[in-house]
């Protein structure tokens, strides 16, 4: 059953990130009413919970996330594809945005039909899966000279043709991570959101000026912020500091203190504030022990929990959402409130997701996290209590 009523909470509300005593009915896993004040007597032959005043949040939402648990949504088959999921959900994720990294187009199509399958399944798995938003494609359309750890012999110029072939692919939400600098005519751009697709800037070569024009034209983000792509500079503030400055970015960010130094995080919380999108650009090592990996087609050594190609590059992280969360609080000194924000609405705003979840409200799915001494309780997942 995916009815329930929880009394005695203090819930977050989104608008002013912050929390007030409440209770919350659930039904048939959407909020169905949100009551406010001390005690609330449940309605008659609904099951209780208690929380006893503790905090409760909008389920964490990774949209730029290729892995965890030993495995990658690149390569995985189904049931590993399972066990990473069940990974998500355990660490408090209630949606998780699969990410593809560089790989040829065939391999490209299989995870793709891959990834409908679990999100099918997910749909109807009473709390045992997360909900599957869809797909994220970051890679093939990718600036060489920003490649990271993608290999360069998989990367290809913005092909619009063979873009919508993707897209028409995947089920549910779209979303796609390219260096839209090399789509000179704006067709790769125009052809992405005329699908429904969302879109963001990453793995770039691009400079200010063509990035302003590009957050301009469509392009709602910018992938893992300062990673793959030019530094930050006094004299020319390139593509950095136009995400950062500019009112039409969402700017992702791996909160770990290896990709961005802590100072670089709170620099960029107080100028994107609100527009800061908490990612994990997590790989299939996360949860596990350091050893030999891959991701997008590379090698890759994980080393007291940070992961590099052997020929150095950073190679996604093994970080969790839960731990985003508390970083920026600890780098930044952003409040609870604005680190639950940046992991839950910034995210769904960014994958246009915003009126199905990232916040607690009526009609959205029941998505909850309970806190208890800033950490995760316990965890409901459409309507059904997880573990």
């Amino acid at each position: 059953m995916n009815t329930c009523f929880i009394r005695n909470a203090r819930i977050y509300h989104t608008p002013t990130r912050s929390f007030c005593e409440g209770a919350i009915l659930v039904e048939k896993g959407r909020i169905a009413a949100l009551y406010t004040g001390g005690d609330v007597t449940p309605p008659a032959d609904v099951p209780a919970y208690d929380a006893e005043g503790r905090r409760i949040i909008p389920g964490l939402v990774d949209v730029h996330t290729h892995g965890r648990a030993g495995g990658d949504f690149g390569t995985a088959d189904l049931p590993l594809m399972r066990r990473m999921a069940k990974s998500y959900l355990d660490s408090g994720v209630t949606t998780v945005m699969p990410t593809l990294a560089s790989a040829p187009l065939p391999e490209l199509e299989t995870s793709i039909d891959c990834i409908n399958i679990l999100r099918a399944k997910a749909a109807v798995s009473e709390g045992e899966l997360p909900h599957i938003a869809g797909t994220h494609l970051e890679g093939r359309y990718l600036n060489v000279k920003r490649r990271g750890a993608h290999a360069a012999e998989l990367l290809v110029s913005p092909d619009a043709d063979e873009l919508e072939a993707l897209i028409r692919r995947m089920d549910g939400a779209r979303h796609v991570s390219a260096a839209l600098e090399l789509d000179t005519h704006g067709e790769f751009r125009r052809r992405a959101l005329a699908l429904g697709a969302t879109l963001s800037l990453g793995h770039t070569d691009a400079d200010y000026n063509t990035a302003i024009s590009l957050f301009g034209e469509g392009v709602t983000a910018l992938t893992h912020t300062f990673n793959a792509m030019p530094p930050l500079h006094h004299r020319d503030g390139g593509v950095v500091a136009a995400g950062l400055t500019s009112e039409n970015a969402l700017c992702e960010m791996i909160c770990d203190g290896f990709h961005i130094s802590p100072h670089m995080v709170g620099l960029a919380y107080r100028l994107a504030g609100e527009r800061l999108v908490l990612i994990t650009d997590s790989m299939e090592a996360t949860g596990c022990v350091d050893g030999e990996y891959r991701i997008a087609g590379n090698p890759v050594t994980v080393k007291d929990g940070k992961a590099r190609t052997h020929d150095g590059a950073i190679a996604g992280s093994t970080l969790s959402m839960w731990e985003a969360v508390c970083n920026l609080q600890d780098f930044a000194g952003a409040s609870l409130g604005d680190a639950v924000y940046a992991a839950t609405m910034a995210p769904a705003l960014e994958i246009g997701l915003e009126a199905e979840i990232g916040s607690i409200e009526i009609g959205k799915r029941a998505d909850l996290l309970v806190l208890e001494n800033n950490e995760i309780a316990r965890i409901m997942c459409g309507g059904y209590w997880h573990g």
